[in-house]
């Protein structure tokens, strides 16, 4: 029999545009498509969008619709499962607490960075933006009206919004409270550890539906990149570059801020800690891009986790607590740069002076009260609480609401960096971090295979592209089953 007949055919490997490479082309396309709807302008008198910025705006806003529709089942069975997860860990309690002990770390550097960048720049003073221009905030808050809100009105933390037009019609829409919903979340999962045996079938069912959930939200995850080209787009047309302009000295502030704690503390941490910052930063960049383009802690906190296990090294019966945890607490962005700077910038802006006082109360506000940020788009709730608290106008919030969905991004991807970080540094310090998986490199698809094969070998010469680029195959599953009963 000849050697033709005798060996196996070979599967060739096809092109790959990896997932990354996607997103950063949806975040040009967009930027060009957005200039050109700016520079086609309004039509007809009633000054419309154009056919170009209605289609972006509607790519945008149903792509963020599609992450908000499902992060309300992702958190109820994500935190029921993460606390479940950590039923057989004989170290639970310390790794628990070894955890909220760096969240409340970083917080502290980066609020602390963030009063330092607003007493030096001061980008409140000799703003070019008009106080008449301030819009309406969508929210407003203080520590009575937080407390209330903790407080399930109902079994499923839902809200009814009644509105009235100008043509007497009346609309109402219901919403989900996060709030509310992390809170009922926290105990029914406390209480099904408690019970026991007779818990089991709940705890499992949680884990298969969550395993579920995460499936669908990773169908929308890969939309990001479609999404990015509408939310970038209908940003730069709607605001263009002369409102960011006024607002231009607090946007680099905030940017700064950002900058600082991504790319010098969380280095910084994680060298101190004995790993390559480098390594970090291949393996969470998933999720780090993913959280820029969607703004969702939550949305991308499938992808977080993915990464903290199968590219960071940490154990899953350990990430499956953390990551969620820190998808709706770890808010380094959200709750410590933006709303430090954004107060600092409204006292200067109203010509309030701020006393030791208040930097201390804006350093408490961002350190324990982070949780107000829930893990979804926007910080609107963290920075009317923390001008509560200050006593200063909460009509400054209107002054930020033109250029929050571009600072957002920045925020957003700093939290989600954070939220892969702590679990890290933490399992490493107990011992139980993977240091192969850490500083193995991701390949193309962005992620450290779960069975990587040895470098040259026939498996690794022809394993199937498709394989590795759909996040929703085998390795998607491993990590999307984190509410799977953990033995550690």
């Amino acid at each position: 029999m000849s050697a033709q007949s005798t060996e196996a055919p070979t599967k060739r490997r096809g092109f790959r545009f990896p997932f990354a490479a996607q997103v950063l082309l949806g975040l040009v396309l967009g930027v060009v498509l957005g200039v050109v709807a700016f520079q086609i302008g309004p039509v007809g008198e009633a000054g419309d969008p154009n056919w170009l910025a209605v289609t972006l705006e509607t790519i945008g806003s149903t792509f963020v619709t599609l992450l908000r529709t499902i992060v309300p089942p992702l958190i109820v069975l994500a935190v029921i499962s993460s606390i479940a997860n950590l039923r057989n860990v004989t170290n639970a309690a310390r790794l628990a607490w070894k955890t909220l002990l760096w969240f409340g770390a970083t917080a502290l550097i980066a609020v602390a960075i963030a009063i330092g960048l607003g007493l030096t720049i001061r980008p409140g003073l000799n703003s070019a933006v008009d106080a008449a221009s301030a819009g309406d905030p969508s929210g407003t808050g203080s520590w009575l009206a937080f407390i209330e809100s903790i407080v399930p009105a109902n079994f499923l933390g839902l809200a009814a919004d009644t509105s009235v037009a100008d043509d007497g019609t009346v609309s109402t829409s219901l919403g989900f409270n996060v709030l509310q919903l992390i809170v009922i979340a926290i105990v029914l999962g406390i209480a099904a550890v408690k019970v026991g045996k007779a818990a089991e079938p709940f705890i499992a069912f949680t884990a298969s539906a969550l395993e579920v959930v995460l499936k669908a939200l990773w169908w929308v995850i890969r939309l990001a990149p479609i999404g990015t080209v509408g939310l970038l787009g209908n940003a730069v047309y709607s605001y263009g570059w002369t409102t960011i302009g006024a607002l231009g000295k607090f946007t680099l502030t905030i940017y700064i801020g950002l900058a600082l704690v991504l790319f010098v503390v969380y280095p910084v941490i994680a060298r101190l800690n004995g790993l390559s910052p480098a390594k970090y930063f291949s393996g969470a960049w998933p999720a780090i891009q993913l959280g820029f383009v969607s703004r969702s802690s939550m949305g991308t906190m499938p992808v977080t986790q993915r990464v903290t296990e199968q590219n960071l090294g940490v154990p899953r019966y350990y990430s499956a607590f953390a990551v969620p945890f820190g998808a709706t607490t770890k808010m380094d962005g959200c709750a410590a740069i933006y709303p430090a700077i954004s107060a600092i910038f409204i006292a200067q802006f109203f010509g309030i002076d701020l006393g030791v006082t208040d930097y201390l109360l804006i350093v408490f506000v961002s350190v324990i009260g982070s949780a107000a940020t829930a893990g979804t788009t926007g910080a609107t709730v963290m920075l009317t609480l923390t001008l509560s608290t200050l006593g200063l106008p909460l009509e400054g919030v209107g002054l930020l609401l033109a250029v929050d969905p571009i600072l957002d991004m920045g925020r957003t991807a700093v939290n989600v960096a954070g939220q892969a970080l702590v679990p890290t540094v933490v399992a490493k310090r107990e011992g139980i971090l993977d240091l192969d998986r850490y500083n193995t490199s991701p390949d193309a698809s962005g992620f450290v295979p779960l069975d990587e094969p040895a470098a040259g070998s026939d498996t690794a010469d022809t394993a199937d592209a498709d394989d590795a680029d759909d996040a929703g195959t085998e390795a998607d599953r491993e990590a999307a089953a984190s509410g799977a009963s953990a033995r550690g």
